[in-house]
């Protein structure tokens, strides 16, 4: 499940499996769906991670 946090009065989106963030939801259980079937994580998501 994504993990939802609020930072500075804005939402973003954690994947559980590898702690990337996310500010979409959608793309964040994308991410996370991937990790937990692979045990990887795939470039093409986490190339729209951000860091807050």
């Amino acid at each position: 499940m994504v993990k939802e946090i609020n930072k500075l009065g804005k939402k973003y989106f954690v994947c559980e499996e590898c702690n990337f963030v996310y500010k979409d939801r959608k793309i964040a259980k994308k991410c996370e769906d991937y990790c937990k079937k692979h045990h990887s994580c795939n470039i093409e998501i986490t190339k729209h991670s951000i860091k807050i």
